[in-house]
Parts: C-alpha cells; sequence; structure tokens
C-alpha cells in the first residue's frame, strides 16, 4: 500500500528540515540587528541544503531530500529559513525585556 504525496505535504517538510531549524533559530537569537535575520536565513538555507544533500547521498532518509530528480524548493525552504531565524530573534528580544 502506498501513501499518496501530496504537494503541500513536501513544501511543509522542506520548510520543516531538522539542520535548517536548528541553525536558523540558533543564528537568528545571535543577531544582534534586524538585518542580520536575513544574513543568519541565507546561512540556514545554504548549510541544510548542503547538508540534506550530502546525508541523501550517502543514502540515509531525510525527512526534507534533496536530489537530482526531486524537487529542491528553495523558495519555500529560503521563508521557512527567514521565519525560524525571526522567531530566534524575537525570542531573544523577549527574554531581554524580562531581565
Amino acid at each position: 500500500m502506498t501513501v499518496p504525496v501530496y504537494p503541500w505535504t513536501v513544501w511543509i517538510v522542506a520548510a520543516l528540515d531538522p539542520i535548517l531549524i536548528g541553525l536558523a533559530l540558533y543564528l537568528g537569537y545571535t543577531a544582534s540587528q534586524f538585518g542580520k535575520v536575513f544574513i543568519a536565513a541565507i546561512i540556514a538555507l545554504a548549510v541544510s541544503v548542503l547538508a540534506s544533500w550530502a546525508i541523501t547521498a550517502v543514502g540515509i532518509p531525510w525527512p526534507a531530500p534533496i536530489s537530482h530528480d526531486g524537487p529542491t524548493f528553495f523558495p519555500v525552504r529560503l521563508v521557512g529559513a527567514f521565519l525560524w531565524a525571526l522567531v530566534g530573534y524575537g525570542a531573544r528580544r523577549v527574554l531581554a525585556r524580562r531581565a
């Protein structure tokens, strides 16, 4: 029995790459200015794409695989990276207000 894959589920998985989330949250948290959130998103996108490609090339199953015959969804990954970095940046600002 095969499970149907809908296009919107692949988009969601592309934005929920674990490496993308972790790196974007960390870099967004360490950003001292709002403009650095964009740089954090680009770095998180680049590192997560390279890591996902390497993991997929080795043959390890990955939630957001990148292969030569599959879609990469760079715009979805970039928006996801920006939103996660923004969450990290906002968390730092909220925690700084409480201190």
